[in-house]
């Protein structure tokens, strides 16, 4: 379970991060546009950030000593240089020399073996264009992700649905005259109306004006709600008994809005949660069609010579009462892409659940904990990873049973950057950026060369601190890492600031 209790001065998604500035809000801002290709494309904002930080970026051997010596490290203060034309930086990222495996251990031993990280730490560095690794220690080694299994469900869901899967959420005419039934799709980020917890997602406000329209002069008598495309347990068996307790993450139903969180002016974690997610929904969508509450029950099919669509307004006055199961309206959440960009962003272990079960509706699988597990092993192998390496119990890390190495991190990473799988690629775009948005947007602070040109998943329970993501060398090339420790014997803050110089010492190393 994540350290220390709940903490008020935290934000969504990772546990235990020290509370950001108020005007930074948990959700994204607009919809990033749909980007394919390579990583050289994928990481546009990393290399912008990066150009205007290349004086901080480039590797001097006093500022390496200073890493390596001094507890209070700071990049050097001197102005950066104007920003470069966009095509040479671009060109840098393939083009630019790897950095010598022998030179970037010398650099990294130290701050991996006996740091405050502890003696169980792994590690994997590779170049994203060769695939060749440039340090590793105990690679292989099978280590409490945390956190960091989100980049298994973001590629999964990614490589199953395709970034621009939307989720539709329906209501059809119930088995009487009168009744409607509002049918869960898993988009945990349904809003009630415009103040809603994520941007751009569906509204329910939007799909009860469309079944007003559809049941004409029908009255409306009863608001049904079916959550059955979900199965099994709404939490986790492997999950700590307090957990739902602490805020990080709620019930997982098909049926839910912002969420599950019963308090938007909550922006920061803990959150509070509906102790009945479907029942929450169903009753706000109820009140938006002048009903006061909802009951819980299923679908019934649509004949098969009845219509399939909503009825055109008037329809329902003409010919009576929409015919059981005809569909009277439809939402669709935006994007999965923009979906995973918000999961990985502020680490939302809620949403990276119900991602995961959408893996699991692709494949075949239950929407179940188990199907997800299933299902993301599928992908794991499927991907040519190795799968004796990976042992997940959930989509989004709140379990401290979930195991898995840097190298099938680091080769994850790789094989997204690869290019051969767009949609695969497309998923570097939520990583949150060092020093700027997210998870990342308040690290980094005594590591400073890695502002803008690292962009990783963190990942914090008790005793285990992760960082996993991309980094651009002071020459110019991308590189792969990540590291993994559990059984960490120092304070949440402390283990950070071990992984943030681990990264940064890559991010100004030139090492030839």
């Amino acid at each position: 379970m994540p350290s220390g209790g709940p903490n008020p001065a935290t934000r969504p998604g990772e546990y235990g991060r020290p509370a950001e500035p108020e005007s930074v809000a948990p959700k994204a801002g607009k919809p990033k546009k749909r980007r394919k290709g390579v990583l050289v494309t994928a990481l546009t904002l990393v290399v912008a950030l990066g150009a205007g930080l290349a004086g901080v970026a480039v590797f001097k051997p006093d500022l390496m000593s200073n890493l390596l010596d001094t507890p209070d490290w700071q990049s050097p203060s001197a102005a950066p240089p104007a920003e470069p034309a966009a095509a040479p930086v671009l060109a840098a990222l393939t083009d630019a020399p790897i950095p010598d495996a022998a030179q970037l251990k010398k650099i990294l031993d130290p701050l991996v073996i006996g740091s405050p990280l502890g003696s169980s730490v792994s590690a994997s560095v590779v170049d994203v264009t060769t695939g060749e690794v440039l340090y590793e220690r105990a690679p292989t080694e099978m280590i409490t992700p945390a956190s960091n299994t989100k980049l298994v469900t973001a590629a999964a869901v990614l490589v199953t649905r395709g970034p621009d899967y939307r989720i539709a959420t329906r209501v059809v005419a119930g088995p009487n005259p009168g009744e409607v039934v509002l049918i869960g799709a898993g988009d945990a980020t349904l809003g009630v109306t415009s103040k809603k917890f994520y941007e751009g997602a569906a509204q329910l406000d939007d799909l009860a004006a469309q079944v007003k329209k559809a049941m004409g002069s029908t009255p409306i008598t009863k608001v049904i709600t079916d959550g059955s495309l979900y199965a099994g347990p709404v939490t986790s068996p492997d999950w700590p008994s307090d957990t739902l307790s602490e805020g990080t993450v709620s019930r997982i139903t098909a049926l839910m809005i912002n969420g599950t969180r019963s308090n938007l002016k909550q922006q920061v974690m803990p959150f509070t949660w509906y102790g009945d997610p479907e029942r929450a929904a169903g009753d706000a969508f109820a009140k938006l069609l002048g009903q006061t509450t909802s009951a819980k029950g299923k679908a019934p099919v649509a004949a098969a010579t009845g219509s399939a669509g909503p009825s055109p307004q008037g329809s329902a006055a003409a010919a009576g009462p929409p015919a059981p199961g005809t569909e009277l309206g439809v939402v669709h959440s935006a994007p999965l892409l923009r979906q995973v960009e918000q999961m990985l962003t502020e680490s939302d272990n809620t949403l990276a659940e119900a991602l995961a079960r959408q893996v699991a509706l692709a494949k075949g699988q239950p929407a179940s904990f188990a199907g997800a597990i299933a299902a993301l092993e599928q992908v794991v192998t499927e991907l040519g990873l190795d799968a004796t390496q990976s042992d997940l119990l959930d989509g989004s890390g709140m379990s401290p049973k979930n195991k898995i190495s840097p190298k099938v991190l680091t080769g994850l990473l790789v094989k997204a950057a690869g290019g051969t799988d767009s949609h695969l690629s497309d998923f570097f775009n939520g990583l949150p950026v060092a020093g700027w948005s997210g998870t990342m947007q308040a690290r980094f602070a005594k590591s400073k060369a890695a502002f803008g040109v690292v962009r990783a998943k963190s990942g914090t329970l008790n005793g285990v601190n992760a960082l996993g993501g991309v980094v651009q060398t002071a020459d110019g090339r991308l590189l792969a890492f990540a590291v993994l420790a559990d059984g960490v014997p120092v304070d949440r803050d402390t283990a950070q600031n071990a992984l943030d110089r681990i990264a940064a010492a890559v991010a100004v190393c030139g090492c030839r």
